[in-house]
């Protein structure tokens, strides 16, 4: 086979998986259409639910002789040392390569959330914290970092980032999201995808598509989502991503829409994929979602028919594990039931992606060719900057902080000593360390507390846990208010423990029926308050949390979403003021625990109003973030009158008139006073992230162009209406600090796949 044409690397890819396929039998075909997850354990308190039902039996010496398409988390199943799990990879893989006629190794791939989901890999903050940063350019700079160290170890594919827009905080994956607004998902994640792609990892994209928006906030829900809101919604930061970054997979979603499970869905994974998209790369199936068809939304009688019905409608690999895409599939096509040419349009897509990765060729090595260090101080660093630009300083009205050097501070909550609190529920730590217990945790995670006394060495500083995460015992209270009542300042750390299915506050199937701190933390709060000590709020959470109860009666509110192994010292270093917060809100912070779902997102009758006596008004608002330095805006952007097919430059001048320097992000939102159906009353189209010196001024220049008003209209095009619009320079979605009036002229336009998805800026003058 080494003189065979699909071995010459200087022939075109397609003609060398097409001379290939023509060699292969159906079950070598096949074979390239699964993964295996080899010592994934189907037993134990660990196992997610449903996989001892859905994980296939399979003799693996057997097995790998037609070939293997993919190996499932070889390194995030199990505690591994990384350079023996390299070693180890690389034998697994020469040992398929061997077995099989044509030399072919396996695709690996591997979690990547928040940094490489293995032991002694960096944990970075989780994506919600990405999108607080709104700094793309230093998430592109981390995913980089990410997938060179994928690569180092043997790993070809990265199953990031999330692309799911928030619709409801209950849900218990809101952590994984980047936010609540379809602008700010799509230009972080698409900037998490050029990282990973620069690296030579394949980017998949999740969860295609609505997952997010799950009726009743329930993990692996049905979707009842409207046209307009999955086309203006849910769609457009995949559309960004693969347009302009180049995702080279995606994966389908675990729900269904209006009746149609996405991993079935023609309509999605072909017609708007591929056919509108012109997406070329290859769709994987979310875990065991293949056989779901079968056993959970029951639209297959068989594991034959569900395979047929994935396969048709554009799945073209089976995750984790053979299931449906083994022998059952095999089995139908030979008997008539499955046309073969479904297998070789599948098989087809998933060897030019091999080919891609050279692994058709001859010379193909899996021998890890460097030293291996997944947490290097480089690493380290850029998990820093992120946590740091990540941390939201929500309110601090009488300016308790930045705190004083030489203060008394009691250090009360069940998050501000334990590791764990920095991390989100797809971190190695989280997801599988907790079930090997005797393994050390692998990083360095210094806790708020180390972090605070190591910030602040003059300070004397006492701790008390006061409660659990989730549990009910009380009986810490009195110990917690003693100590806040020694002191001159509280500091309460409260929030989340990340976990898998029920098994922590947040994370996967960690969903909630509303947003009042877990277990018995917001009554710890009150007993801290009622001391007459002021007290300041740290929140380590992977979502936000109804606040109204404790407004006005706090000294100050800091919020981080899971800051990662460096989020202890960023957050003492915003306490201390060795960091300025520059974090923005990603989600809204709401006022009270009911009334969800709710989102900046709303139309006229989704806001407060005469017509309801509940006020969904949130207490922070979408893009909410305060800062130790001030900051003055000037405009001179008035306006003027365009064509439907126009553009306009709308500029502000922003000036740090404080005594330090800090960061200011400045947002453009669109409100569009009438339309010819319910549109948001604002929505984020721009924003740009500035850092200046005291005394400094930039100026931000937004280059609008009409396109970005457009949406899906009644008869489901999308389209630019002529008539008046509205741009808000804003410091949030709540607080504009300038606006220019738009007229567009001229006749209604149909955009297609060619329209303009962002807001272009320009900077001027700053440093």
């Amino acid at each position: 086979m080494t003189t065979a044409p699909w071995r010459d690397p200087a022939l075109p890819a397609a003609s060398r998986v097409d001379d290939l396929l023509s060699r292969m039998t159906l079950e070598e075909k096949t074979a390239q259409l699964y993964g295996v997850w080899v010592g994934a354990d189907t037993d134990g308190d660990g196992v997610a639910p449903l996989q001892r039902e859905m994980s296939a039996d399979y003799d693996w010496d057997e097995l790998i002789t037609h070939g293997l398409g993919q190996l499932t988390r070889p390194f995030g199943t199990a505690p591994v040392d990384p350079a023996l799990g390299a070693q180890a990879l690389a034998r697994a893989q020469r040992r398929i390569a061997e077995a099989g006629r044509f030399g072919i190794p396996a695709l690996a791939h591997e979690e990547c959330l928040a940094g490489f989901t293995t032991w002694r890999a960096t944990a970075y903050p989780v994506p919600l914290a990405w999108g607080a940063s709104f700094d793309p350019a230093l998430v592109e700079e981390m995913a980089a970092a990410i997938g060179r160290d994928l690569r180092s170890v043997g790993v070809h594919q990265g199953l990031a980032p999330v692309l799911d827009v928030v619709r409801d905080p209950r849900w218990g994956r809101v952590e994984e999201t980047i936010g609540e607004d379809p602008y700010l998902v799509g230009t972080i994640g698409t900037a998490y995808v050029r990282g990973l792609e620069s690296a030579g990892i394949v980017s998949t994209l999740k969860h295609f598509a609505g997952y997010a928006s799950s009726a009743g906030a329930r993990n692996l829900a049905p979707v009842r989502a409207g046209v307009r809101e999955f086309a203006d919604i849910t769609l457009p930061p995949f559309e960004m991503a693969l347009r302009e970054a180049g995702a080279r997979s995606v994966m389908a979603a675990y729900n269904d829409t209006d009746g149609i499970p996405a991993s079935a869905d023609p309509g999605l994974l072909t017609e708007l994929l591929r056919e509108r998209w012109g997406f070329t790369g290859t769709v994987v199936a979310d875990y065991f979602g293949v056989g779901f068809l079968q056993t959970q939304h029951r639209v297959a009688g068989s594991e034959a028919e569900a395979a047929h019905a994935a396969l048709a409608a554009g799945l073209d690999v089976e995750l984790p594990t053979l299931k449906c895409y083994g022998t059952p599939l095999v089995e139908a096509v030979r008997a008539g039931e499955v046309p073969e040419s479904l297998i070789d349009r599948a098989a087809r897509r998933v060897l030019l992606q091999k080919c891609e990765l050279g692994l058709l060729d001859a010379d193909w090595n899996p021998e890890p060719t460097a030293p291996i260090d997944l947490d290097s101080a480089s690493n380290r660093a850029l998990a820093r900057r992120l946590a740091e630009e990540s941390v939201v300083l929500l309110d601090n009205p009488d300016g308790l902080l930045p705190l004083a050097p030489d203060t008394r501070i009691a250090v009360v909550g069940p998050r501000a000593a334990d590791p764990l609190a920095m991390l989100g529920c797809y971190s190695f730590p989280s997801h599988v360390l907790t079930h090997h217990p005797e393994v050390p945790m692998g990083i360095e995670i210094p806790t708020v507390l180390q972090a605070l006394r190591a910030e602040l060495p003059d300070a004397k500083v006492t701790f008390a846990e006061g409660c659990g995460v989730d549990d009910p015992d009380t009986g810490g209270f009195e110990e917690a208010v003693a100590r806040t009542a020694e002191a001159d300042v509280c500091v309460a750390v409260l929030g989340d423990r990340a976990g898998l299915f029920g098994r922590g506050t947040s994370g996967e199937g960690c969903d909630v029926t509303d947003l009042r701190l877990p277990g018995v933390q917001g009554d710890l709060l009150d007993a801290l308050v009622s001391t007459g000590v002021p007290v300041v709020l740290v929140l380590l959470t992977g979502r936000p949390y109804a606040l109204g109860r404790w407004h006005g009666r706090l000294g100050a509110v800091v919020q981080a979403f899971f800051p990662g192994e460096e989020g202890g010292p960023a957050v003492a270093g915003v306490l201390s003021g060795r960091v300025n917060p520059s974090g923005r809100l990603p989600v809204s912070v709401p006022r009270v625990p009911g009334g969800q779902p709710w989102t900046y997102l709303q139309p006229p009758l989704g806001l407060a109003g005469e017509v309801s006596n509940l006020d969904p008004t949130p207490l922070y608002p979408f893009g909410h973030g305060r800062s130790y330095t001030t900051f003055t805006w000037e405009s001179d952007s008035t306006g003027t009158e365009i064509g439907t097919d126009g553009s306009y430059d709308v500029s502000v001048t922003v000036r740090n008139s404080g005594d330090r320097a800090g960061a200011e992000v400045v947002q453009l939102y669109l409100h569009d006073p009438v339309a010819s159906v319910t549109r948001p009353d604002v929505r984020l189209i721009g924003y740009r992230r500035l850092e200046l010196e005291p005394g400094e001024a930039a100026r931000v220049t937004f280059r609008f162009h009409a396109d970005l008003s457009a949406f899906t209209d009644r008869s489901g095009a999308r389209v630019v209406e002529p008539g008046a619009l509205e741009l808000r320079l804003a410091a949030s979605s709540a607080d504009a600090r300038h606006t220019a009036h738009l007229l567009l002229t001229g006749p209604m336009r149909t955009l297609g796949a060619d329209r303009r998805l962002r807001c272009e800026t320009e900077v001027a003058g700053a440093g």
